[in-house]
């Protein structure tokens, strides 16, 4: 399959920085590189404008950089608790999306798009999760997700509590019970 060369306008995660003449395939140039102003074809004319502006787009790219960085020391450690319905073994009905996760951060007071949240799959179980939050192509944040049943599981979550041996033992002790029953009505039934 035929390559293009694209100069890349900003740094891509796996591809390359500013400036750089990368060969990619044609897809994924023409469908998010090319739309999203991540890189612009290269051509004679594209060069020369591109080494014009450089001073400009570095001094630009180095402000946002800034700015990012000085979210993410404000936003460190920061964590949202996603509330969903999950069965007894901690697997969920549905999943917790990138969507859910950049909705989550919104009302926890960090302002980003689904985009920024760079997650491999969708979360399928409860517990606690750190996914990658991209404010700036250089700067990641970690954001620490809390899925939980109730406010009250993603309490005792966020504390560190084993909520499955909690469910554990309590499971075990009504066995206990249940068995004492049993073993009481048999030996009434003897008599």
């Amino acid at each position: 399959m035929p390559m293009i060369e694209v100069i890349l306008m900003q740094r891509v995660e796996k591809l390359g920085q500013m400036g750089e003449l990368v060969s990619v395939r044609p897809g994924y140039a023409r469908n998010y590189l090319l739309p999203q102003g991540k890189a612009i074809r290269a051509s004679k004319a594209n060069l020369e404008r591109f080494e014009q502006e450089r001073v400009q787009l570095e001094a630009q790219n180095l402000k946002r950089r800034e700015e990012a960085e000085r979210v993410a020391e404000r936003m460190d450690g920061l964590s949202v608790i996603i509330i969903r319905q999950a069965g007894e073994s901690g697997g969920l009905y549905g999943s917790v999306s990138a969507r859910d996760i950049a909705d989550a951060a919104k009302e926890a007071g960090l302002t980003i798009g689904r985009s920024q949240v760079l997650l491999e799959q969708p979360i399928k179980t409860t517990g606690l999760t750190t996914v990658r939050v991209e404010l700036h192509p250089e700067v990641h944040l970690p954001l620490t997700v809390n899925v939980a049943r109730s406010p009250e599981e993603a309490e005792k979550q966020a504390r560190g509590e084993d909520l499955r041996a909690e469910q554990q033992a309590e499971d075990e002790s009504l066995e206990a019970e249940l068995a004492a029953e049993l073993s009481e009505l048999g030996a009434a039934s003897e008599e």
